[in-house]
């Protein structure tokens, strides 16, 4: 690797990864080119740059789209599909119908980030997305509400729950490497949450929604809000069909905290709560509460599952190459040299674990990846120094985990082509608002830090 002005090993990779993510909005942002060419460029720049074999950075451009792929995919398609048929049952406006009559329809963005808390405890955030958008799209047409609105209120809730409250696993690696308490680790986890995903969501999207103004995927928002049904199904079967893989990840998380993984039970019960087999029997399971039972045949419902999957095809391309970029980014270096930087501080152990989370979330683009890498990292320091809540050490590695999402993070994307958002908007609302949770989110975590 070329190494800039004198600039050390790990100053210049981090500097070399700045200019790649710069360049990247630059080419997109400026000069309008596809994201996902763009993408590719910026994820070779990076390789070449940082001197990479040549043959490891296209091995590792196709591991990083390949490995998030092999679950997006899966999601991304079962998912739409899913949504499609609540659509076209009416179970999406009746949905919206209920919410509109309980909540207000001034309220319906306070409504969607509590269903957001409640159903993304046992849900990756890509699912919760996935699974609960269609409603962001019927309920804005419905009301008239901005789906800015909606959506960041939607994103803040499941955005929180996913890096902050156990039993999400990287939140639960973390739990194990502080060696804090579980228990203790999700009660203190809801009272910064809840706050956090409020300011965040509900108000910050209230504030933004006048800034950005956006008409949202005309192809998704066709499939999502059309319905050809009179006679909407019920309120309680409609509710049951889309939260049956969120029970059915729920019972595999409460099993696999009171059984071993050896058991028997739990292996069963594992493999039907993971993601993919719990959307899937969730899907098969909505071919008759949105279908059969709502007087389709199976040649319609043919060509609902078959025609919705076209929309979804750039934003997979996208994510792939989202992938890809951060891989590359891994690959190279980057995390290690933050790593070695964090080595040498001497900060609070909180502020430590939140700014190297943050730190590692902006330059290679995962959640999941930050909060481990900083647990790893200051948990041995923490040991050094008495008197520091390792549940609060859990939260604050959360907050940082969630800050500075942007273009090398799968997340960006799908939230860019849901919204059909420009990448400066996307910057604008997602990053924002991710950046906005994570802070608010450790200044809570400082504020307990006081009594606990």
């Amino acid at each position: 690797m070329y190494t800039v002005f004198g600039l050390s090993h790990h100053t210049s990779l981090l500097l070399y990864a700045a200019i790649s993510i710069i360049g990247l909005i630059v080419l997109i942002a400026r000069f309008k080119m596809n994201p996902f060419i763009a993408l590719i460029l910026g994820a070779v720049f990076m390789g070449l740059i940082a001197g990479m074999p040549l043959k490891n950075i296209v091995s590792s451009f196709q591991e990083g789209v390949g490995s998030v792929l092999g679950f997006i995919a899966i999601v991304l398609g079962l998912g739409t599909m899913l949504g499609k048929l609540m659509a076209e049952s009416g179970g999406a406006e009746r949905i919206a119908n209920t919410m509109v009559r309980v909540f207000g329809e001034k309220n319906v963005h306070w409504a969607m980030m509590v269903v957001a808390v409640i159903c993304g405890i046992p849900v990756f955030i890509q699912v919760g997305i996935v699974l609960l958008f269609p409603l962001v799209f019927v309920i804005a047409k419905k009301t008239g509400t901005s789906l800015i609105k909606i959506g960041i209120s939607l994103l803040a809730g499941l955005a929180v729950v996913h890096s902050l409250i156990p039993p999400h696993p990287a939140a639960m690696l973390a739990v194990g490497i502080f060696s804090a308490d579980v228990g203790k680790t999700i009660f203190l986890a809801l009272i910064v949450s809840v706050p956090a995903a409020a300011i965040a969501g509900p108000l910050y999207g209230s504030w933004i929604s006048k800034k950005v103004m956006i008409q949202g995927s005309s192809e998704l928002m066709e499939q999502f809000t059309e319905t050809k049904q009179k006679e909407l199904p019920g309120f309680g079967i409609t509710l049951f069909t889309i939260l049956l893989p969120v029970i059915l990840m729920l019972i595999s998380t409460i099993v696999s905290l009171l059984l071993p993984e050896t058991n028997m039970f739990r292996q069963v019960v594992d493999f039907i709560g993971s993601p993919v087999i719990a959307l899937l029997i969730a899907l098969l399971f909505s071919l008759y509460s949105f279908g059969y039972a709502r007087r389709f045949n199976s040649k319609q419902l043919l060509a609902f599952t078959n025609d919705c999957l076209g929309p979804v095809a750039s934003i997979v391309l996208l994510i792939g190459a989202g992938g890809g970029f951060n891989k590359i980014l891994t690959a190279s270096g980057v995390g290690d040299a933050i790593a070695a930087f964090a080595q040498t501080a001497h900060l609070s152990p909180l502020l430590l674990a939140f700014l190297i989370a943050g730190l590692i979330r902006a330059a290679v683009g995962s959640a999941t990846v930050a909060m481990t890498t900083a647990a790893g990292i200051v948990a041995p320091i923490a040991v050094t120094m008495p008197g520091v809540s390792p549940e609060l050490l859990v939260l604050a590695t959360g907050a940082g985990s969630i800050i500075l999402s942007h273009v090398n993070d799968s997340g960006f994307w799908i939230v860019k082509q849901y919204l059909n958002l420009s990448v400066p908007d996307t910057l604008k609302t997602w990053t924002v608002m991710e950046t906005l949770l994570g802070f608010v989110a450790f200044g809570i975590v400082m504020i307990l830090s006081m009594f606990i």
